[in-house]
C-alpha cells in the first residue's frame, strides 16, 4: 500500500506547491487536497480489507501507474507542465527519472512514456541543476530557460523537495510556467520603440526642415511651394507604409508561436494578388508570368490574410527590381517532400535557407517567384531577412522600401511551420521560394474552403 500513500502524498504537495505559486486559489487547492487524501485513503482502506492474493494480483507493472491513479485526475487538468522527479544518489546521474508527468508536460515535453530518465525530456543544464537542488539540497530552485528551434519558448522552471519515498527515493515536484507570450510582448514593445524612433526620424526631420521653408521665403513661392508640398506628401506616405509595416510585424510577432488551423487555396491566394497587382505590372511594363496548379490543388495549412501578405511583398519586391520589358516568374508547386521543397533553381546562383522548420512535415507547397533584376551579391544574403536592412545601393529612389517586406515574410512563414530560401547572384536576378506545410490528406472533405479559378497567364 506504501505505492499509494507515496502518490496521494506527492499529489498533495503538488497542488500544495501551485497555490504557493498563486497558480490556483487556495480555496480551490485546499478541496483539491481533501480530494487526493480522501481518494488516497480510500484506496488504502480498500488495500487493507483485500486479501493478500489480491492484493499481489493488483500490482501495478510500473512506479508511475501506482502514483498516477490517486491524483492525477486533478493535476492533469491543471495548464501548467508538472512532472514528478525521484532519485537515488546525486552521483548517479541515470538515477534522475519522472515518475509522472501530467497532461501539459506530456504535450510540451512530447513525453509518451510513463516514466523514464529526466535527460531524455529535459536536457537544459540550469533546469537539471535546479532539480538537483531540490531533490539532494532539500532547497527550492527556479530558473528560466528557452528552448532552442524556430518557434522557441521561454519557460520558468520551479523545482520543490517533496522528501523521501518509502524506498529511500528522493522526490521533488517539477512546475514549469510558459512566459513566451509575455516576453514576446515586452520584447516587441521595446523593438517597436526603438525601430520606430529610429526609422521615422529621417522623414520626420525633413518635413519639419520643408515646413519651416514654406514659412519663411518660400511662402510665396509658387513654383518652390508645390515641389517642397510633394516631398512632403512623399514623406509623409513613407512614414504611414513605415509605421503599418511596423504594425504588421508586431503583431505576426506576437502570435508567431500559435500555429494557423485554417484550409487555405495557396493558388487562389496567388491569384488574388495578381489580379491586384496587374495594373501596376503593366504600368511598368512588367511581364507577370504564373504557373499553378489546378484550384484546390495546393491546400495549406494557414491564415489566409498572412498568406496573401506573403505573396503581396515578394512579387512587389520582384516587381521593384524588374526593368521595362523584363518578366516576373511565379512558380507553384505541390506535393514536395522536405527535401525537394528546397532544391533551387538557379545552378549559378548562390543559395541559402533563410528560415528552416523544426520538423519536416511529409509534404509541402512551394511558391517561387523569380526576377530578372541586379540580382544580390551572396555576401548580402544572411542579412535580408532583417529589420530595416537593405543592400547597398538600393536604399534610395524609386526602389526604397520600408526593409522590412521580407522580415515580415519570414516571421508568416515561421509561424506557418515553413521555410524561405534565396537564390541570387549579381547580374543574373533573383529568385526567393517559401514553402508551406499541406493540409494532410486524411482531412474529411466537404469542410468549406477557400477555392477560386486559377489563371495561368495575365
Amino acid at each position: 500500500m506504501w505505492p499509494t500513500a507515496l502518490a496521494g502524498g506527492a499529489g498533495c504537495a503538488a497542488i500544495t506547491t501551485l497555490a504557493v505559486l498563486e497558480r490556483m486559489w487556495v480555496l480551490d487547492a485546499t478541496l483539491a487536497v481533501l480530494a487526493v487524501a480522501a481518494v488516497t485513503g480510500f484506496a488504502i482502506l480498500r488495500g487493507s480489507m483485500t486479501g493478500d492474493a489480491d492484493a499481489v494480483g493488483a500490482q501495478p507493472a510500473t512506479r508511475a501507474e501506482a502514483a498516477a491513479p490517486p491524483y492525477a485526475s486533478l493535476v492533469n487538468i491543471l495548464p501548467d507542465p508538472i512532472l514528478v522527479i525521484a532519485a537515488l544518489e546525486p552521483d548517479d546521474l541515470t538515477s534522475r527519472r519522472y515518475i509522472f508527468a501530467n497532461s501539459a508536460a506530456r504535450d510540451l515535453l512530447k513525453i509518451r512514456d510513463p516514466e523514464g530518465r529526466l535527460v531524455t525530456v529535459i536536457r537544459a543544464p540550469e533546469v537539471l541543476e535546479a532539480v538537483d537542488e531540490a531533490l539532494f539540497g532539500a532547497m527550492d530552485a527556479e530558473t528560466v530557460y528557452e528552448t532552442g528551434g524556430a518557434q522557441a519558448r521561454v519557460l520558468r522552471a520551479h523545482a520543490r523537495p517533496l522528501g523521501l519515498g518509502l524506498d529511500g527515493s528522493h522526490l521533488a515536484v517539477l512546475v514549469l510556467r510558459d512566459e513566451t507570450e509575455g516576453r514576446r510582448v515586452e520584447r516587441t514593445r521595446t523593438d517597436f520603440m526603438a525601430n520606430a524612433s529610429h526609422e521615422l526620424r529621417t522623414p520626420l526631420a525633413s518635413l519639419s526642415g520643408f515646413i519651416e521653408t514654406l514659412r519663411g521665403h518660400a511662402r510665396d513661392d509658387v513654383e518652390a511651394r508645390d515641389r517642397f508640398l510633394s516631398i512632403m506628401q512623399a514623406q509623409a506616405e513613407r512614414m504611414s507604409r513605415l509605421i503599418d509595416d511596423l504594425m504588421s510585424l508586431s503583431r505576426i510577432e506576437l502570435n508567431e508561436h500559435v500555429a494557423p488551423t485554417d484550409r487555405v487555396d495557396l493558388g487562389a491566394a496567388v491569384n488574388d494578388v495578381l489580379d491586384a497587382i496587374a495594373p501596376l505590372a503593366r504600368e511598368r511594363g512588367v511581364a507577370l508570368e504564373p504557373r499553378l496548379p489546378p484550384a484546390g490543388a495546393a491546400l495549406v495549412t494557414g491564415d489566409r490574410d498572412q498568406i496573401v501578405q506573403v505573396v503581396q511583398n515578394l512579387v512587389d519586391n520582384a516587381l521593384k527590381y524588374s526593368e521595362s520589358g523584363a518578366a516576373v516568374r511565379l512558380e507553384l508547386d505541390v506535393d514536395l517532400g522536405a527535401e525537394a521543397a528546397v532544391q533551387g533553381a538557379r545552378p549559378d546562383a548562390a543559395r541559402l535557407s533563410l528560415l528552416t522548420p523544426d520538423h519536416s512535415v511529409e509534404t509541402y507547397a512551394r511558391l517561387r517567384v523569380s526576377d530578372s533584376g541586379p540580382g544580390i551579391a551572396r555576401e548580402n544574403l544572411p542579412r535580408l531577412t532583417e529589420r530595416f536592412y537593405r543592400v547597398d545601393g538600393q536604399k534610395s529612389g524609386e526602389r526604397a522600401g520600408t526593409g522590412l517586406g521580407l522580415a515580415i515574410v519570414k516571421h508568416i512563414a515561421n509561424r506557418h511551420r515553413g521555410g524561405l530560401t534565396v537564390e541570387s547572384a549579381p547580374g543574373q536576378g533573383s529568385t526567393f521560394a517559401v514553402y508551406l506545410p499541406l493540409v494532410p490528406r486524411t482531412v474529411p472533405e466537404g469542410e468549406p474552403v477557400d477555392r477560386r479559378e486559377t489563371v495561368t497567364e495575365l
